[in-house]
């Protein structure tokens, strides 16, 4: 967890807060919660914790470094550190793409018309 001073990139791609979805503001019960849940998500496989949103955009969550994000924000020293590098908030997730919308003459109601009036498809 621990990147070098020189390497800003890495200190916001896995801030401990951003690899447990959490903010600055959390207290320690919630680190501890937040970290169990995932990886009891993880070793589920679950499609959902595979990943985490930061300033960066999303990256790859796993076990080890939710376990990490957890020992480095148990130490208050380590914790102020990466709240000063977790007060930019993590983008946004990407929009869910729409469901094309229905033709406004939805022919479904006449679907059975033509056979209960005797016509046949070829």
């Amino acid at each position: 967890m621990s990147a070098g001073p020189a390497d800003p990139q890495r200190r916001l791609a896995d801030n401990p807060f951003y690899v447990l979805g959490l903010r600055p503001e959390c207290g320690r019960l919630d680190v501890e919660r937040e970290g169990q849940k995932l990886l009891g998500m993880l070793e589920l496989g679950l499609k959902s914790a595979a990943s985490y949103m930061t300033p960066l955009g999303p990256q790859p969550r796993s076990a080890d470094k939710v376990r990490a994000a957890m020992a480095e924000l148990r130490s208050p020293d380590r914790r102020l550190l990466h709240e000063f590098w977790a007060l930019l908030p993590p983008k946004p997730e990407p929009p869910r793409p729409q469901p094309p919308p229905k033709p406004e003459h939805d022919l479904e109601p006449f679907a059975g018309a033509f056979a209960a009036h005797g016509w046949k498809r070829p």
